[in-house]
């Protein structure tokens, strides 16, 4: 097999690395102040699963429509879990391959979920899983995944100057 003697692994001479800070609204921001552009697999999927969650409660218990209505919505929210992990599972793909260490706050995202305000975005976005998901394919790689405080200002300061906006608020 003379094609393997050509190719030579390559090896990063700069380290790269990328902290990650998450946002409601797009999954995270990044250092350079890019999002993620998520897109939102559960408020797409959410009529639908209206419909057919109404159905369901119109449907006499142990009848076997109401098994057959139960099954409709419980694929809908299969499909909308398997589009999340899909996502997330390329998007982490991506990130591990292009930086050699990444930076995420240690945040508690069932706390968050438990919001009144955020609750339906936090559960949502799947910041969490984005999380583990770096976790296992960095070490895989011989990465490394550095986990913050989560009472660090990541938020509150800037990327450039490092100040800090003591002003910025959760709204």
């Amino acid at each position: 097999m003379e094609y393997e003697a050509d190719i030579k692994p390559v090896t990063p001479t700069t380290e790269t690395v990328l902290g990650l800070d998450y946002s409601s609204k797009s999954l995270f921001v990044d250092n350079q102040a890019n999002n993620a552009d998520y897109p939102k697999f559960y408020r797409q999927a959410e009529a639908k699963l209206k419909k057919a969650q109404r159905k369901l409660s119109k449907r006499q218990k142990g009848s076997k429509n109401r098994e057959k209505q139960r099954r409709k919505v419980a694929k809908l929210h299969e499909k909308v879990a398997n589009q999340r992990k899909d996502f997330l599972h390329k998007l982490s793909r991506q990130i591990t391959n292009a930086y050699s260490a990444i930076v995420i706050e240690d945040l508690n995202m069932r706390g968050m979920a438990q919001s009144l305000n955020l609750a339906k975005s936090t559960s949502d976005n799947g910041f969490g899983m984005l999380k583990t998901f770096l976790a296992y394919k960095l070490t895989e790689q011989g990465k490394q995944l550095v986990i913050i405080d989560k009472w660090f200002p990541s938020s509150k300061m800037c990327q450039f100057c490092n100040n800090k906006n003591k002003e910025l608020t959760l709204r």
